[in-house]
Parts: C-alpha cells; structure tokens; sequence
C-alpha cells in the first residue's frame, strides 16, 4: 500500500513550502515517529482527516480558507503523488493550474496566442468569450466528484498501473510472480480509492479552529463559504487535493468544448475559462449550449453577471493581465497593488530607520512584483512608480537597476 521509504520522500516533498508553519514545525519535532504512526494507519485504512484552522483572506479578493493538519497534508500529497501521472494523460493540453509548467502565466501565454492566431496578429475581427462559474468550489457536488473519481480509478487508472507493469510481466519467469504483481495492482487501487473517498466526503465543517474572528466573514458572499453551501456540496479553498479535483471535475467539459464542439481555441484556469472565434454570432450561439451542458452533467451553474463578449481589439482581462492581439499589459489589480505596496515601504522609511528584517521584506515583495510586470509590457509603469515612490529614505538602503526591472539591497549594517 504505502511504504515508509515512499512515505519519508512525501513528507519531505510536502514541508519544501510549509517549514515555518506552525503545524509542520509541531511534526517535525518527532517526525520519524509521526510518520511511521500515520504509515500504519494509512495501511490499515484507520486514518481518517483531522480538525482543519479556517480564516479569512483579503487579498487579492476576500476567501475563505481551510488549511488542513500538516499530517493531512502529507496524505493529499500521497493521493496526487499516485493519481497526478493519470491526470495528466486525461486533461487537455488546455487546462492549467496545478499542473507542472501550466501556471498563470502559461495561461496568459497560451491566450495570447489563440487571440493573434485568430485575429492574425490585429490585422482582421475576431472574438473573445469569457465564462466563469458561479460559486464554483461550493458548488461542486461531492457524490457526483466521488462517482466520477471512482471511475475513473476503475477504469483509466487501472489502465495505467498495468501499461506500467506490462514491460515486467513480459520479464517474468513464474506466472506466480504475475499473480503476485496483480494482486499489489488490485491493492493499490483499493488504497487509492479508500484515501479518496475520505478526503472527498470529509465535511472541514464539522471539525474546525477558527483563526479570524466571526466577524470577518461579513461581506463574504454566501456562494463563498462552505459553511453556507448546499448540503453535499463544496470543497474547501486550501487545500491541494482541493485544487486538483476541481480541475478533474471540469475535465469533462474541458473534452467537450474541444472534442464534441471541436473548439481550437480554448484556455482553461480553474473555472474561468476564455473561447476566442472569428464569429461573433457563434459565441453567442455557444453560450446556451455551455450552460445547459454545465447543468446537466456537472450540476454547476454559469455566472449570468460574467459574461464578456468583446472584440479581441477591445482586449480582455485574464489572470491578473489585459490581453490584446499583440499586447499583454499588466492588469488593474497588479497594478494598483504594485503601487499601494511601494506607497507603503516608502511610508515605513519615512517613520523610521528600516530594520533588516523590514529590508529583507521590502527586497522580496518589490523584487517579485517586478518580476510579474516584465512578463507584460510595463516599462512605463514601473518607471514611472519607483521614480515617485522610490524615496531618498528607500534609496538609502537599496539600489535600483536602471532597466526597472530590480531592486538590489546596498550594504546593511
């Protein structure tokens, strides 16, 4: 089923982004003992999901999030560590997000080519539908993800472990041997089924540390939270298994839009997703089509309030850009934050004298944001915001590249 060699190279994998939280700095402190605790449980099928800490985020927009037990963190990685390889032979080359080398900005890319290919580089009319899902996480129907999860592992999953095992077959010298190779197969995915299911119908409600106060759940939406989803339906924001299962949900989708619709241009990133056509009219003609199909196999609902039908030469906002045939800017959201962060550490070295801790922070933030713009055409921007804001107070402490493109610290004492 799992093993503790398998289980080591996990939890290591796992704490790679969470060494400094709270949870993972409580496992690590008797990890060879918790491991071998949660290997056992795991084979024996006891383990089940623990109390997970729910708190609100602001930006960039307000969320609600569930971030599960370092423990189960590790489990979720022990399911998408079996189940990724299959994913990626069932998914179209189309959909991003958590997915190697298909990250925002891959998304963003891949659009903007569709959006010059069709309108060949701005010389001609072409078309730009933009779809969302309303509510989408707490929308999802759990028995529904369940059902479709299981045949999936009954069918292409299974597939896959004996392609994979079909090379040994042929080497084996014992029929006995073979035997023993099918019954791990038949194992395993027992296993993956047994770990899926208690992750899919874990309800993060009914065992919960709250980290915000009651309080700052107001102005969330109720389609936002699961504490106010339909009964069986949600998955909790946070959580990696979370986001992989909601991008399988759509998957079906993601093959009729392409295969069924024989669509060419298509982007997905989670549920927003972006059809460019040389026809205007026929986008419309889609609309009724995608949602009708959204409801009846998927029980998900389009956002009557976003949906956007623009010219390609009017652009379209995607992912944090503003893209155009030819043209990808930087979208009003990273800019505006852009400039409140910059307002913000040039507030901060007016007050006082930056610690190094503030400088290694500033370093970080500004240098990252300026990371972002130079995949868009921003030259302008970012010249025009540190040149306003880069104040002597901050040209004390760092240094600033004369392309805009990064801020390096001087000497700190």
């Amino acid at each position: 089923m799992i093993s503790i060699e398998k289980l080591f190279e996990l939890y290591f994998e796992c704490r790679k982004t969470k060494r400094r939280a709270t949870g993972a700095l409580a496992f690590e402190i008797d990890y060879e003992e918790n491991l071998l605790e949660l290997c056992d449980e795991l084979n024996q099928r006891t383990w089940k999901p623990g109390a997970c800490n729910c708190f609100i985020v602001e930006k960039p927009v307000k969320r609600e999030i569930f971030a599960a037990p370092f423990k189960d963190r590790i489990v979720h990685h022990i399911l998408i560590d079996a189940l990724n390889p299959c994913f990626e032979r069932f998914f179209i080359k189309d959909s991003f997000a958590c997915r190697t080398g298909k990250g925002t900005l891959a998304a963003i890319k891949r659009l903007a080519h569709f959006v010059n290919s069709a309108s060949q580089n701005g010389k001609k009319s072409a078309y730009i539908l933009k779809l969302d899902i309303k509510g989408y996480f707490m929308s999802i129907n759990r028995n529904l993800l369940y059902e479709k999860l299981e045949r999936f592992i009954e069918s292409k999953y299974r597939a896959f472990l004996y392609e994979k095992n079909e090379t040994k077959e042929q080497n084996k010298a014992h029929k006995g041997d073979w035997i023993f190779e099918i019954k791990e197969i038949e194992d395993k995915i027992g296993f993956v089924k047994y770990l899926a299911k208690e992750i899919v119908f874990n309800d993060p409600t009914k065992q919960v540390n709250f980290k915000s106060p009651k309080s700052a759940w107001n102005g969330l939406p109720r389609d936002k939270s699961l504490f106010t989803a339909k009964e069986g339906c949600g998955l909790p924001i946070g959580n990696l298994t979370s986001q992989v299962f909601a991008n399988f949900f759509l998957t079906e989708f993601d093959h009729y839009i392409k295969h069924t619709l024989r669509l060419k241009r298509y982007v997905r990133y989670v549920d927003d997703f972006v059809i460019v056509h040389e026809s205007k009219s026929y986008l419309k003609y889609l609309i009724p089509k995608i949602r009708a199909f959204l409801k009846d196999e998927l029980a998900l609902t389009l956002h009557p309030k976003k949906i956007y039908l623009q010219e390609a030469q009017r652009g379209v906002p995607f992912l944090g850009a503003f893209i155009k045939p030819n043209l990808i800017l930087a979208g009003r959201r990273v800019q505006k934050n852009f400039v409140q962060k910059m307002q913000a550490y040039e507030r901060l070295a007016h007050d006082h004298k930056p610690t190094k801790e503030e400088k290694n922070a500033i370093l970080a933030s500004t240098n990252s944001y300026l990371g972002i713009l130079r995949q868009y055409k921003s030259w302008k921007l970012r010249v025009a915001v540190l040149k306003k804001h880069f104040a002597e107070q901050l040209s004390k402490h760092f240094g600033l590249k004369k392309d805009a493109l990064k801020l390096e610290k001087k000497k700190w004492k």
